[in-house]
């Protein structure tokens, strides 16, 4: 019997220090996931219209998907078309904006090399949208692969 109490104590201890280390690994990964959604998103193509940092931080077959006002159909943008228009806001002398944008992450939810992330995009005080976006983990680290929004 007491064998078999060490024991169960032993692969509890053991599961224990695994699942320690598995939830600090997760939440290194959600870090990297905020810094890559605020350098690329917020602060790339909202705030500074820093070109080089979106393409870092979207990955090249990135598509925003929205849904039109009927509320029936979805329409999509892809990244180059996003940047195309970063770009011409720059040149136009639209950065930095008048308002910065804000960024808030309610969660963050991580499963290996795949992530969804809820954020509350504030401009001021005003919470204008509520994001998700989806992103996955490749050699290069995380990179933005969707994004859906509510208005």
């Amino acid at each position: 019997m007491k064998k078999v109490t060490v024991g169960l104590i032993a692969v509890f201890l053991v599961s224990m220090f695994v699942v320690a280390g598995e939830t600090a690994d997760v939440e290194k990964e959600k870090v990297a996931i905020q810094q890559v959604i605020e350098s690329a998103y917020r602060d790339g193509l909202l705030n500074v219209g820093d070109v080089e940092a979106m393409k870092k931080g979207f990955h090249p077959g990135f598509t925003l998907i929205g849904i039109n006002r009927d509320g029936e159909d979805i329409w999509t943008l892809p990244l180059y078309r996003w940047i195309k228009s970063t770009e011409k806001k720059k040149a136009d002398g639209k950065f930095p904006p008048k308002e910065k944008v804000t960024l808030k992450f309610p969660f963050i939810d991580v499963a290996g090399t795949a992530a969804v992330a809820k954020i509350l995009f504030y401009k001021g005080d005003k919470h204008v949208y509520t994001d998700y976006m989806s992103l996955y983990k490749f050699t290069q680290g995380w990179q933005i692969v969707a994004k859906t929004y509510y208005l």
